[in-house]
């Protein structure tokens, strides 16, 4: 059958044809484009209309389909008025105007007692605390809302005129029961929020309207869901995944939510995925790095290619390694003058050249995912013997390298495009293409060839 995923990152969106059987899985690229927050106002905000129109095109180009399936990154939201009509433009995350609103949420409940419950990351720009902060800042704004929806949510009412609330794209707000997988209504009226604008969560699968005639279906709607409903392992064996691209997200699928005062102190969260699992893992600021820095050399009027970056990071002797996670590198203004002040800080040698900041950043990435990989094991329990890396990071060999010998397991690196297989998938098998998430793991496992780094230390 022929279903197409939407995938929307927050840097680029692109629409896949996916052709799918149970022996095979087909995928053409019918649509491209970019996506980047703009500053309105003096907010960093998503151009929903523009999303949209572009999402509209790659659908046209993408010829007649049985199913389309939207995916997006999390936490970022729209509000609908009484009038169905989006309120404003939807903020983006790496807008500072959610940081006043932890403390408030603080007030009502603790950190840990918030954990107990929802089960998540604590991190600045997290749903619960944007909409507290449109709470202490824009009231009137709130009070006018019926209905919050996610990114893909949002573009998905866009299209077919039906709010749908989905499981794994809820997950990533702090507002969602870990445990009973619903929204937490205590939590949410005890912060003043308006328990109305929160729809009935539904699970990856369902439909949710038609567009031009088309069915459309919410597959896992956070992108990372749909990556990890890709990992290619046959068995469950003792696998743990690293969804690498922007972001690095470590972590094991587990049956059931870790929410134990240590999880908490680690700061790892519960996340929704495919069938009611539990993404259990850490955020970890990732190629971000990378990318910041490579806009910061070419705004110098020295434009590098990722290869080249890779090429001179694996030729450069440099050893000294920053925190990726440090919040210092969520947003900055310059990566590169961010990264060579906090080395500068602690008395670390300071990087000469690109090769040596590209080295830095690989290095202390892959120190990151030893680092998490071994609390993942305290955490859950488990003994994992083998990592499995999907996503755009794939590409990056030498980072890939730098992990096998970090982590010291093998690492399975592929498929790349996981975050639309999965999305493709979820869809084929709400329409009866697969019985179960085993079987879609295990076509994909077929359809793809992996690259197996050993580590040599």
């Amino acid at each position: 059958m022929r279903v197409l995923a939407v995938d929307l990152g927050a840097s680029s969106g692109r629409t896949i044809v996916g052709t799918l059987s149970k022996g095979r899985i087909d995928l053409q690229e019918t649509h491209r484009f970019e996506n980047n927050p703009k500053t309105i106002g003096g907010g960093k905000h998503w151009e929903v209309d523009k999303l949209l129109a572009e999402v509209k095109r790659g659908i046209a180009a993408s010829g007649k389909v049985e199913s389309i399936g939207i995916d997006t990154w999390g936490v970022d939201f729209g509000l609908i008025g009484k009038d169905g009509k989006l309120l404003d433009r939807p903020f983006a995350y790496r807008d500072a105007r959610h940081q006043d609103a932890m403390p408030e949420v603080y007030k009502v409940l603790s950190k840990q007692a918030l954990y107990a419950r929802a089960g998540m990351q604590e991190l600045t720009f997290n749903t619960i605390f944007q909409l507290v902060a449109e709470k202490m800042k824009r009231p009137e704004l709130l009070a006018k809302a019926e209905r919050m929806l996610l990114m893909p949510e949002l573009l998905t009412y866009l299209l077919t005129g039906q709010a749908a609330a989905e499981y794994s794209i809820s997950s990533t707000t702090g507002l969602l029961d870990a445990r009973k997988r619903t929204w937490d209504l205590d939590l949410i009226r005890s912060l003043g929020l308006p328990t109305k604008i929160f729809g009935a969560v539904r699970m990856p699968g369902t439909r949710a309207g038609t567009y031009n005639g088309t069915p459309v279906t919410l597959p896992a709607m956070h992108d990372t869901g749909s990556a990890v409903a890709a990992v290619p392992a046959t068995a469950d064996d003792g696998w743990a995944y690293l969804s690498s691209g922007t972001w690095s997200l470590m972590g094991a699928e587990l049956d059931e939510p870790i929410l134990t005062e240590e999880a908490e102190k680690a700061n790892f969260t519960n996340e929704g995925g495919v069938d009611g699992k539990i993404r259990f893992l850490k955020n970890i600021n990732g190629l971000w790095l990378i990318q910041e820095c490579r806009r910061i050399w070419a705004e110098q009027g020295k434009t590098l290619e990722f290869a080249a970056i890779a090429a001179a990071a694996e030729a450069s002797p440099y050893s000294a390694t920053i925190d990726p996670n440090n919040p210092r590198y969520f947003a900055p203004a310059n990566m590169v003058e961010e990264i060579t002040g906090d080395l500068k800080a602690r008395g670390e040698p300071l990087p000469r050249t690109e090769g040596d900041v590209a080295r830095c950043c690989y290095l202390s990435l892959a120190q990151a995912y030893r680092r998490e990989l071994e609390e993942l094991q305290k955490l859950t329990g488990k003994r994992f013997n083998r990592l499995h890396v999907v996503g755009g990071g794939c590409r990056a060999d030498l980072l890939n390298r730098m992990t096998a010998d970090a982590v010291g397991l093998p690492v399975y690196a592929g498929p790349v495009e996981a975050t639309a297989i999965g999305n493709l998938c979820v869809q084929t098998k709400a329409c009866g293409e697969f019985g179960s998430l085993q079987e879609i793991r295990q076509a994909i496992a077929a359809a793809f060839p992996l690259q197996v780094y050993m580590p040599t230390k």
